[in-house]
């Protein structure tokens, strides 16, 4: 009798755990459908706020989105097309770049038909605090000597390094990332649109 009951014991602890894993999934489930959307719409709202940025006006146009292989890097980078009256007058392009202090971040960059940045932003980064998080708007106007320039003659590279940017403070390696990433996304574009560096104008002293 024991034994008989010890089983009906444990089957009943069976039955009542599995209904309560059951309405805890269907619960998560019914969670995760009615969050989905919202998020969703947040997402889309932020993307455009930095499309937005990075290329001004982009919202009083159409934007469509194209992934692009880059020939360095393993995922794509994706441009935002923006088209008024059924012309493209810039692209902002999602870059990345896998050199940063704390590992990968993601930047933003705006540019005209003919390859000038617009402007160009962090959207994603670990960086540290103080240093490398500069390369935010919110940080510092750091990045505000990228806007206006043609990396076909605008050295993205740190002056240190024999290039034309001025580090951050204390923080060579995020800087050097952002440029990896601006280059990324430059590249990228000239061969997407078949511009030739070299009909790049030459920048105004």
């Amino acid at each position: 009798m024991a034994m008989a009951k010890t089983e009906s014991t444990f089957k009943n602890m069976t039955v009542v755990l599995t209904l309560i894993t059951t309405v805890a999934a269907v619960g998560l489930g019914f969670v995760y459908y009615l969050t989905q959307e919202p998020i969703k719409l947040v997402k889309a709202e932020e993307l455009k706020k930095s499309i937005n940025l990075v290329v001004p006006g982009a919202d009083k146009g159409v934007i469509s989105e194209v992934a692009v292989k880059p020939d360095d890097g393993i995922d794509s980078l994706y441009f935002y097309e923006i088209v008024i009256d059924g012309k493209r007058i810039a692209t902002a392009v999602k870059t990345y770049t896998d050199k940063g202090f704390s590992g990968r971040f993601t930047v933003m960059v705006g540019f005209d038909t003919l390859g000038n940045i617009i402007d160009n932003n962090v959207l994603e980064h670990k960086e540290t605090p103080g240093l490398g998080d500069k390369t935010s708007k919110s940080k510092s106007t750091w990045n505000e000597q990228f806007k206006g320039k043609n990396p076909a003659n605008f050295k993205l590279i740190v002056k240190k390094d024999g290039g034309d940017v001025d580090a951050i403070t204390a923080a060579t390696i995020s800087s050097r990332a952002y440029c990896d990433a601006i280059q990324r996304a430059y590249n990228a574009f000239v061969a997407y649109y078949k511009i030739n560096p070299a009909s790049a104008p030459a920048e105004q002293k």
